[in-house]
């Protein structure tokens, strides 16, 4: 009776605040390379998050958010509601490459900004820089500050030889840690925000993701930690105090009430993070590459103290929020999203029948329900393999080796490829390959899979193809 009372006096106040067309501020914190089970309300013991904790314990935590394997294809699949299959954004956009996210597809910033949304990002963009016409201020966003690639030096924001720091394209030279510095721009654009106008405001920080780095002064409290993971601890610590000023820079503006929180992270965490109970890390679609941590907030609206287990992608926020925003999702672009809040506000069940968890056209997962296939997985981490490629693809072998079980050998021989399947509601480690025991649910499985890949694009092709749309000079009379 208290769950119902719950959910339906959220549901009053948030008919009442769409009655008075009241749009919400909205931020959103992507934090990179974060562990699954580094934060205290995900069952983290080793580092303190009291801001991130009190947040997610103020919210409703999503135990089932998917995210993509590596960091561009998450940020595409948030700023488009589509698939990588169909954004063609599989992997890592490198500095310098030829393409980004296609120019045929309108963000999540596009439409925020068309329903009225001030836009700004504040952090890692990772999705082209190869023209103007690739980076945040031309795709929707009013404004940008940090950087365009990860790896970056957290002191001197350099990656390699090159400067990665940007002030709306323009690039610049600044002292500070990195983490410092998109916290303190975050909160001045809170303070100083057009009033008139609802805000949208995307922190994706670059922490903490390597090389792990940090102020000593943050290294003190986990004297108990060595190495790579002590410094993980302080660079999370860093993460979470900046998350509290931002907060508080919220309330400050006396918007608390008004503004919708959401953190996730980009995907699994790689070592020394922790992923705690989930199989294999970054970089692949076993449940530590792909199931994010991750939590929603807004006071009045959705239930606190709550812990979600429906699945959902990440590619439903954008037109959960664009409808929230009261903006139009008419688009030429189809969405794979879905609008998740009656899920998240109303104990509504997942609005999916299945969820895609794709690493390339050949290596994807499917969740149906409790149950997940998996199609040529690897325990690998694949950021560090060649545009396109995934590192191990078609092996069935990884960081741990193959399953070794002789049901994955005759599974491999019976279908001619690595296929498993696996019960996450009795088995969230991926342990016990169930392909042979449940031949029929494979079958079914496999044909919406192969339904979801059918018209999969290649990896980088649409990106590189809608260079064509950026208006090339024109040659004078004698250039080659």
């Amino acid at each position: 009776m208290k769950t119902l009372t719950l959910l339906f006096s959220s549901l009053l106040l948030t008919v009442s605040a769409f009655a008075a067309g009241k749009q919400p501020n909205i931020v959103f914190f992507l934090i990179d390379d974060l562990g699954y089970a580094d934060c205290g309300f995900n069952g983290g013991k080793e580092i303190h998050t009291p801001n991130i904790d009190k947040l997610a314990a103020g919210g409703t935590v999503l135990e089932s958010l998917y995210v993509q394997p590596v960091c561009s294809p998450t940020r595409a699949a948030l700023m488009t509601g589509r698939y990588a299959t169909h954004t063609g954004v599989y992997t890592i956009v490198r500095p310098h490459a030829t393409w980004g996210l296609p120019l045929t597809e309108r963000t999540l910033a596009n439409a925020l900004h068309d329903a009225g949304y001030a836009t700004s990002i504040i952090g890692k963009w990772h999705l082209g820089e190869y023209e103007p016409a690739y980076l945040p201020t031309a795709r929707g966003f009013d404004h940008h500050y940090g950087h365009y690639f990860g790896m970056l030096d957290y002191f001197t924001h350099l990656r390699g030889q090159d400067l990665d720091w940007y002030r709306d394209g323009q690039q610049i030279k600044e002292e500070g840690y990195t983490t410092h510095l998109l916290a303190k721009e975050a909160c001045r654009t809170i303070t100083e925000k057009d009033k008139t106008k609802p805000l949208f405001l995307y922190v994706p920080f670059n922490g903490v993701h390597g090389p792990l780095e940090v102020p000593d002064e943050y290294l003190k409290p986990y004297g108990a930690l060595t190495g790579g993971r002590q410094k993980l601890a302080g660079m999370l610590a860093a993460v979470d105090e900046a998350i509290g000023q931002i907060v508080t820079a919220v309330e400050s503006s006396g918007e608390r009430e008004n503004t919708l929180i959401i953190f996730s992270t980009d995907n699994g965490g790689p070592p020394p993070g922790s992923n705690g109970p989930l199989r294999a890390f970054k970089g692949s679609i076993y449940e530590g590459g792909v199931r994010g941590c991750a939590f929603a907030n807004w006071p009045g609206h959705i239930p606190e103290g709550r812990r979600l287990k429906e699945p959902m992608h990440t590619v439903d926020w954008y037109p959960t929020l664009v409808k929230l925003a009261g903006g139009s999702l008419e688009q030429k672009t189809p969405l794979d999203g879905k609008d998740v809040w009656p899920m998240l506000t109303q104990g509504a069940a997942s609005p999916h029948d299945a969820i895609l968890c794709v690493q390339s056209p050949t290596v994807a997962a499917l969740r149906m329900g409790d149950w997940k296939l998996v199609m040529n997985g690897s325990d690998a981490d694949s950021e560090n393999a060649p545009e396109g490629a995934a590192k191990g693809q078609g092996k069935g072998k990884g960081k741990k080796g193959k399953a070794g079980s002789t049901a994955d050998a005759a599974t491999e021989a019976q279908f001619g490829e690595t296929l498993a399947l696996y019960n996450l509601a009795t088995d969230i480690g991926e342990k016990k390959n169930l392909a042979l025991a449940q031949p029929e649910r494979v079958a079914a499985m496999r044909a919406r899979l192969t339904e979801f890949l059918k018209d999969a694009a290649k990896p980088g092709q649409l990106g590189q193809e809608s260079n064509a749309l950026i208006e090339q000079p024109k040659k004078k009379k004698g250039q080659q």
